[in-house]
């Protein structure tokens, strides 16, 4: 059985399937995908996973999920930054890494895409949030999913109860966005993020994750400052 007919077992997948034109998204990313992305991508479309991870799509409805969106662009140039000034630790060198995910407390997925011509055997990387830790999954994306979801990939960055039986993949509803020019930002940790949104009137627990529309609102806003 295929990591992507397990990870339907588990997660079953919404109706119907995507049809993406793969050969436009990667011509605009200048690179080739790996194929179990394609297939996961064409039969999710975007969402997120248990209401906490979310793979970036190339028809994400903001533009932090999506991945040929600015946010790759910015992630990247972001650990550029952190490697040159040595503020955090940065296993692999930056312009191997393309971001391919985000969870609600703000860890990024990457593709360490070396070889660059062989994306079939890219391994995926996870970072913690504005934190020194790094973990680095030998295999595709989809078997890292699968691997989460039956508890046979354990990741120390993660929440405990990924693990279980059932899983849901809820898609995106979407919302009106205007894609702009790669900007370079400042990713915070999740600490910065509850005092602000705190201090607007938001309901946030102490712990635990960032609830997705708190995330999604303290995003907005820093970008709307950036720009």
């Amino acid at each position: 059985m295929t990591d992507l007919a397990t990870l339907t077992r588990l997660c079953p997948p919404p109706d119907p399937p995507m049809a993406i034109r793969w050969d436009a998204v990667e011509a605009r990313l200048g690179m080739p995908l790996p194929q179990d992305y394609k297939d996961l991508a064409d039969l999710y479309g975007p969402g997120a996973f248990d209401d906490y991870l979310s793979p970036y799509h190339p028809h994400g409805v903001t533009e932090f999920v999506n991945l040929i969106g600015p946010m790759p662009g910015r992630i990247r140039e972001q650990l550029r930054r952190d490697r040159e000034r040595g503020s955090h630790p940065v296993p692999h060198p930056p312009d191997r890494l393309f971001a391919c995910g985000v969870t609600d407390n703000g860890e990024y997925l990457f593709w360490v895409t070396d070889p660059a011509g062989a994306p079939d055997r890219w391994p995926v990387a996870v970072n913690e949030a504005r934190g020194p830790r790094w973990f680095t999954h030998e295999g595709t994306l989809t078997s890292f999913l699968v691997g989460v979801f039956r508890g046979t990939v354990s990741v120390p960055l993660f929440p405990r109860g990924l693990a279980g039986p059932r899983h849901r993949f809820v898609p995106s509803r979407p919302t009106l966005w205007k894609p702009g020019p790669p900007v370079a930002t400042t990713s915070v940790d999740t600490g910065q993020i509850r005092s602000w949104a705190r201090a607007r009137g938001y309901d946030v627990p102490p712990r635990g994750r960032v609830p997705r529309e708190v995330r999604e609102a303290w995003e907005r806003a820093h970008s709307e400052t950036a720009s």
